[in-house]
């Protein structure tokens, strides 16, 4: 009997429609074009005006089934990975498994900030190995937007709204999934997070005149933690698994700011043309920019091509995934 992986059958990703460019930034903090370019590569992100993070997921997976031709009903687990829930509970997962039909389905949220994805795909991954299940959907989405300070111009440059998701479904060719490396250290939560809300600092009107309910980072610190950190696992799930850059067919960096994305790169050996980068047209969309990724590049994905997904985030979290793509 083969040994059973689990293979990404499927991807789909959403990105809202109305744009917030540099140029609308310029009018809102003090901040110019040629700055942000320069120091995070971001030249718009999009907005979502109205509704909810589960809207968005509704419409992703709405998409995700319909290509690969299954209904929702078929679907076993659903994991939502966020940093912008709809509630700190009910879990989001839920509130969208409910919301396109999904009845058979259960799900939960998974909060590890930007890295959330990989820690997502690498959990969901297991849940197929193991023969429990044959359907598992792993989506990474955020509404940055609403918990954004734009008035803070050391955040609201960088965040945008959006994800994707992947279907992760039985194979026996030996593809899909096939190592990861993850990593955290709570040490760093003092450096990025949002510091009132949670059962350490209730909400109160102190903290709301305070502005804490927004994203807080130290940028200097953080990163210089994430060009460390994130090279250096995407480094080492390749030569724990043999592979050299002429291996790798893409590096799937978590697009939180191209200095980071370009150091990624450079200790792993890949050069820029199989690097994936899209943080100019969207900005950092926390647990979205991977699958993001994977869908706006699937049409040059090819059957066995080996992927290093990297990711860093704040706690903080971290860690690179290997696959190999299945379709």
């Amino acid at each position: 009997m083969s040994k059973i992986s689990a293979a990404i059958t499927s991807v789909f990703g959403y990105a809202p429609e109305d744009k917030l460019t540099n140029q609308d930034l310029e009018k809102m903090v003090d901040t110019n074009d040629e700055w942000i370019l320069s120091r995070t590569g971001i030249k718009e992100r999009r907005i979502q005006k109205e509704g909810a993070t589960s809207d968005m997921g509704v419409k992703i997976m709405e998409g995700l089934l319909a290509k690969r031709g299954i209904t929702p009903e078929e679907i076993d687990l659903v994991i939502c990975t966020t940093a912008t829930p709809d509630y700190v509970f009910p879990a989001t997962a839920n509130v969208i498994c409910d919301k396109i039909g999904a009845k058979n389905a259960w799900g939960y949220d998974l909060s590890a900030a930007c890295s959330g994805f990989i820690y997502g795909l690498t959990t969901g991954a297991q849940f197929i190995q193991t023969g429990m299940y044959k359907k598992v959907v792993i989506i990474g989405i955020d509404k940055m937007s609403s918990i954004i300070d734009y008035q803070d111009r050391a955040t609201c440059i960088i965040f945008g709204d959006g994800g994707g998701a992947v279907l992760l479904e039985p194979n026996e060719e030996g593809l899909g999934f096939q190592d990861a490396i993850l990593r955290s250290d709570g040490a760093g939560r003092q450096y990025l997070l949002m510091k009132a809300g949670g059962s350490a600092k209730p909400a109160s009107r102190e903290t709301v005149e305070n502005r804490e309910h927004f994203v807080y980072q130290e940028g200097k610190t953080v990163f210089k933690f994430a060009v460390t950190n994130m090279a250096e696992t995407a480094a080492e799930v390749m030569e724990r698994n043999n592979l050299t850059a002429d291996d790798i067919a893409w590096l799937v960096p978590h697009q939180a700011n191209k200095r980071i994305i370009d150091a990624t790169a450079d200790r792993c050996g890949v050069p820029a043309e199989k690097v994936m980068v899209n943080i100019e047209r969207y900005g950092n969309t926390t647990n979205g920019t991977i699958p993001l990724c994977l869908w706006e590049w699937e049409s040059q994905l090819k059957k066995g091509d080996n992927l290093i997904l990297a990711a860093f985030g704040g706690g903080f979290t971290w860690g690179a995934v290997y696959i190999k793509w299945a379709y």
